[in-house]
């Protein structure tokens, strides 16, 4: 009871409840008490009102805090606080390298591959024995770095790109195989050296291709072309073919076998098709038994009771089953009477052979040659009609049959004026070692031609054979373009001076990268050095102060084990192999350059099928 004044008025205080206790938490606005007023004047104090406005500001509060707690939750977590979240994004299997390390991988795996084929290279080099896992076990004996790259089972991504450039340079110029990768992993050690000295890898690539465009260009300034004069052009090519055989199995006779492979590829005629130069292995002799043959030769024997030697030759080169003179219905049963009813269906059979032959001599052929199994009776009818048969010929060799005889392989002889036969002057049987082989000559393609390589055993003949095709796609190519360059480390010696020269010229980082490449090139006739027991710090050191001398024409000389005159010694390689190899090496080093990281992606599960 209040008492204002005269008169005396009774009010009810409600007392306001307690708030509830999120409430109480989230609200910190002060609760106003009532405040006495002066007299005479008559007040009706009620807190309901303020009791509801500071609910309602009590709610928003309170839904603002729980807002912005449910953003938090909902916001997606960054990376750099979440180092898992990738982890997370890839499979469990999944394998994940970045930066540093994953760089790191790729040098060491680009340089491992070069240090394996590392010691092939050069007239000295040392071979590799390859031995197989599989059934037979067999063994390859060869120091051809393409060879001995796809022999192997490589699992670091960085080395399987030098694989794949030793394998397109074989496919390209067929030589060269070794020293494309060796200079792409030196390329790569320098690399590295650079990186480890915080440079950028985007300006190791910048230098990197101003060294290349020096180095090409400076090759350019040094080539030979002798096209125009024959006999400077075929001596070239003598020099070329030794350069290359020199590193080989063949370099104790490579004046022999340059003969025959310039020979061959003469007669080419400026084509790069090497289909029509067949190269036949034949155990036994010696290697320097080995000879060239004109026309083509067939490792098949003439059958029984067939003529040995035909003149002016038609032959059908066909494809086709020759064997049906049996009961042979694709496994159907034939269920008959009695025996007089086989006789039908074998006398049904025989005479649908013989009208098959028929349709064959129709063409007017003296010389069939098949693909498949000739059996008996279709092989009497054909002697009777005094026609040459011979059957299982290889596949290949009927390809390459068919494309020097002028021929096409035929499966139907239904329309005989459509189909091409094949001519050749003579067709005999010859005989090498103990062998009887079929010798086409004087064949309708001119150029073609065949070389019979002898030796030792199975393993001498492949690796002549690698050597010899090496030689051959070298010299296909250089009779296309005729520049040539000397050899023996002289082309490596010749850019690394021009492109020294530019890293002094050049400011900036990139100048150590320029110096980086200079330094790799002269790699190459260090390690040609290395490998045949030479003291390569003395001989690069006398070759570079020789090649500040004008028009110099040094190299190494590793029969001497000195510096020697390449131009008198006829050391001589193909400008379009060595500007393959810089380009390939270059393309290849800055290719791995680039790699940051390294993602090895899970092996895919076979799913469970019910």
């Amino acid at each position: 009871t209040f008492l204002l004044g005269p008169h005396t008025t009774r009010h009810c205080l409600r007392q306001q409840p307690p708030p509830p206790p999120h409430q109480r938490t989230c609200s910190r606005l002060p609760l106003r008490a009532p405040q006495r007023r002066p007299s005479r004047l008559r007040i009706s104090v009620s807190r309901a009102p303020a009791s509801r406005d500071i609910d309602a500001r009590t709610r928003d509060a309170a839904s603002q805090v729980r807002a912005s707690a449910s953003r938090r939750r909902l916001r997606p977590p960054s990376s750099a606080s979440h180092p898992l979240l990738m982890e997370r994004v890839l499979k469990d299997d999944a394998i994940e390298e970045k930066g540093e390390r994953a760089r790191m991988a790729s040098f060491v795996g680009g340089m491992a591959i070069s240090d394996l084929v590392k010691t092939t290279l050069g007239p000295k080099g040392m071979d590799k024995i390859l031995q197989s896992t599989g059934r037979g076990r067999s063994v390859t004996v060869t120091n051809d770095g393409a060879t001995i790259l796809k022999s192997l089972h490589i699992d670091n991504p960085a080395a399987k790109v030098l694989v794949d450039i030793s394998k397109v340079q074989d496919d390209e110029v067929g030589d060269g195989t070794t020293s494309v990768v060796v200079l792409a992993g030196e390329l790569l050690r320098e690399a590295e050296k650079l990186v480890n000295m915080k440079i950028h890898p985007m300006t190791i690539i910048a230098g990197y291709r101003m060294a290349l465009e020096c180095a090409r260009n400076a090759l350019l300034h040094r080539t030979m072309d002798n096209k125009e004069n024959t006999d400077k052009f075929r001596s070239d090519l003598m020099n070329i073919a030794m350069t290359t055989l020199s590193s080989k199995i063949l370099s104790q006779d490579k004046e022999y076998f340059a003969e025959l492979a310039v020979d061959a590829v003469l007669r080419l005629k400026g084509s790069t098709n090497l289909e029509a130069i067949q190269i036949l292995k034949k155990p036994g002799g010696s290697l320097r038994d080995s000879f060239l043959d004109e026309g083509f030769i067939l490792d098949k024997k003439i059958g029984i009771g067939q003529p040995k030697r035909i003149e002016n030759a038609k032959i059908l080169v066909a494809n086709t089953a020759m064997d049906t003179d049996k009961v042979k219905i694709y496994g159907a049963r034939v269920r008959v009477d009695s025996m007089s009813k086989v006789a039908d269906i074998e006398a049904a059979e025989k005479q649908k052979m013989r009208e098959k032959v028929q349709k064959i001599i129709a063409h007017g052929i003296n010389c069939f040659v098949n693909r498949q199994l000739i059996y008996n009776f279709p092989e009497e009818l054909f002697a009777d009609a005094g026609i040459l048969a011979i059957e299982h010929a290889d596949f290949e060799g009927i390809e390459r049959l068919a494309l020097v005889t002028g021929g096409e392989i035929a499966s139907t002889f239904d329309n005989p004026e459509s189909v091409k036969l094949g001519h050749c002057k003579v067709i005999e049987e010859i005989m090498i070692g103990e062998d009887r082989l079929i010798h086409f000559s004087g064949v309708e393609m001119g150029q073609a031609c065949t070389i019979v390589l002898r030796g030792a055993s199975e393993h001498v003949l492949d690796e002549a054979e690698r050597s010899l095709h090496d030689a051959l796609c070298v010299l296909s190519q250089t009779v296309n373009d005729t520049r040539v360059l000397f050899g023996g480390g002289w082309p490596e010696m010749v850019m690394a001076k021009e492109v020294d020269e530019l890293a002094r010229k050049t400011p900036g980082k990139k100048s150590h990268a320029i110096d980086a490449f200079s330094r790799a090139l002269q790699a190459i006739p260090t390690i040609i050095a290395d490998n045949a027991g030479l003291d390569s710090a003395e001989l690069i050191s006398q070759l570079r102060a020789e090649h500040h001398k004008e028009n110099c024409t040094a190299g190494i000389d590793v029969i001497t084990g000195a510096v020697g005159d390449m131009q008198k010694l006829g050391i001589q390689e193909s400008f379009k192999v060595k500007q393959a190899i810089l380009l390939s090496a270059t393309e290849a080093a800055e290719m791995i350059l680039r790699v940051d990281e390294i993602i090895t992606c899970a092996p895919r599960r076979r799913e469970d099928r019910m």
